[in-house]
C-alpha cells in the first residue's frame, strides 16, 4: 500500500474526510476533488481533527474496534503532517461537468466516489437530484476506467436497498434494491438507486477490467470534524440544541462514520469484495427516543434541553403541514426498516461499533465543535 495513490471524491464532506484520515493513516497518497480550491484549508482542518481524534482514541472502546483484525487504525496518526502534507493534494472538479476528472484520477490506484447532492429538502424536481447523481457517478467511473484506475468504492445509501417495500419484520439485505415506484420513496432515495444501478450497469458494459464495489451505510453518526456533516447529525444537534418539542416515533439503524472509513478500505483492497455490495449497519434499528434517552443518561448537564417525550403521530403529521423539517418525517413514522450487515462481517471481517457509541461520540463531537 505504501505510497500507491487513491482518489476521495468529495473530501470535504463528513464521509469523504473520515476517509481521508483513515488512508493517510494507513500510508496511502491521496487526492481529493473539491468544487474550489478555497475549500483546501477546510478538508485540511477537518483531516487534522480527525488525526487527532484518532491519537486519542476518541470514542473507542478499546481501541481496535471498527477493524478486521482489532489492530488496524492503530498506525501512528502523528507521523508526517497532522493536515496531510504532501501526502495529500487536491484537484477541482464538479460531478456535473466532465473538466478536471481525467487529471483528478491521473497515477491512482483506487478511487473513492464518496460525493453525491444530499439537499436540505426535497427538491422542485427530482431529476434535480437524480441527474447530477447518476451522471456524476458515470462520470467518474469513466474517468477511472480510462485511467486504468483498479478499483472504484461507490458510497451509496441504504436508500438504495430497503425503501418502496412493504413492511416486513425480515431484514433487508445487499440482495435487495429499492423499488423507486413503491410508496413514500423520496427523490434522495431515487436518486441513489438510480445512480448505483447505472454505475453496475457501466461496470458490467463497459468497466474493461475497472472493477466495482459497493457500500451502502445506513444513518451515519460518528465525530464531526467540521462543518460539513449528514443530516444524521443535524438530528443530534437538534436533540441537544432542545429544538424539538419531542421526539416523532421514527426507527433506523445507525452506523459510525469511522466505520464506514474503513468498510471502505477494506472494499478497496479485499479480493473477496470485487464486483460487490456491502450494508453498512451497526446492528439493530434504534429509535429516536432511545437516542434521546442514551444522551440524556450519559452527557448529564450538557443534555439538560433533550425531550424524551414520543409524540404522538397525529401532532407531527400536523406540524408536517406547516414545517418542512417535520414534513420530512410524517412518511416514516413508525415504519422500521431493519437490516443486516453479515455479509460485510463475513467477507471482510469487518466489525463495526455499537449504536451507543456512535450516538454517544456524534454529540460529544457536536458539544466540543461548540466549545472551540
Amino acid at each position: 500500500m505504501s505510497g500507491e495513490r487513491v482518489l476521495v471524491t468529495g473530501g470535504s464532506g463528513f464521509i469523504g474526510a473520515h476517509c481521508i484520515v483513515r488512508l493517510l493513516d494507513e500510508g496511502y497518497r491521496v487526492r481529493t476533488t473539491v468544487r474550489s480550491l478555497a475549500r483546501e484549508k477546510d478538508v485540511r482542518a477537518m483531516v487534522s481533527a480527525g488525526r487527532a481524534q484518532a491519537a486519542r482514541g476518541a470514542g473507542t472502546a478499546d481501541g481496535g474496534a471498527g477493524t478486521a483484525d482489532g489492530g488496524a487504525g492503530t498506525a501512528d496518526p502523528g507521523a508526517g503532517t497532522a493536515d496531510g502534507g504532501d501526502a495529500l493534494d487536491f484537484a477541482v472538479a464538479d460531478l456535473g461537468a466532465d473538466d478536471g476528472w481525467a487529471e483528478a484520477v491521473a497515477g491512482c490506484a483506487y478511487v473513492l466516489h464518496v460525493a453525491s447532492p444530499f439537499p436540505p429538502g426535497e427538491p422542485e424536481h427530482e431529476d434535480d437530484l437524480i441527474v447530477p447523481a447518476r451522471d456524476g457517478a458515470l462520470r467518474v467511473l469513466r474517468a477511472a476506467r480510462d485511467a486504468g484506475v483498479e478499483r472504484v468504492v461507490l458510497t451509496s445509501s441504504f436508500g438504495a436497498v430497503g425503501y418502496g417495500h412493504p413492511q416486513t419484520d425480515e431484514p433487508f439485505t445487499e440482495e435487495t434494491w429499492t423499488d423507486v415506484e413503491g410508496p413514500g420513496v423520496s427523490a434522495y432515495v431515487k436518486s441513489k438507486t438510480l445512480a448505483e444501478r447505472a454505475a453496475w450497469e457501466f461496470a458490467a458494459r463497459e468497466g474493461r477490467g475497472t472493477e466495482l464495489v459497493v457500500v451502502n451505510p445506513v444513518g451515519v453518526f460518528g465525530p464531526v470534524l467540521g462543518p460539513d456533516y449528514s443530516a444524521s447529525i443535524a438530528l443530534v444537534r437538534r436533540l441537544l440544541d432542545g429544538g424539538m418539542p419531542g421526539v416523532p416515533r421514527m426507527y433506523f439503524a445507525v452506523v459510525d462514520v469511522r466505520d464506514v472509513a474503513d468498510l471502505h478500505l477494506l472494499a478497496m483492497t479485499s479480493p473477496a469484495a470485487a464486483g460487490e455490495r456491502f450494508v453498512a449497519a451497526a446492528g439493530d434499528v434504534t429509535s429516536m427516543r432511545e437516542i434521546a434517552v442514551l444522551l440524556k443518561e450519559r452527557l448529564g448537564a450538557d443534555a439538560a434541553r433533550v425531550p424524551t417525550r414520543e409524540l404522538p403521530d397525529w401532532s407531527v403529521r400536523a406540524a408536517g403541514r406547516v414545517s418542512s423539517a417535520a414534513s420530512g418525517t410524517v412518511p416514516h413514522l413508525g415504519t422500521i426498516r431493519r437490516t443486516s450487515s453479515a455479509k460485510a462481517r463475513r467477507l471482510l471481517g469487518w466489525s463495526p461499533r455499537s449504536n451507543e457509541e456512535a450516538v454517544l461520540a456524534t454529540a460529544e463531537s457536536l458539544l466540543r465543535l461548540g466549545r472551540e
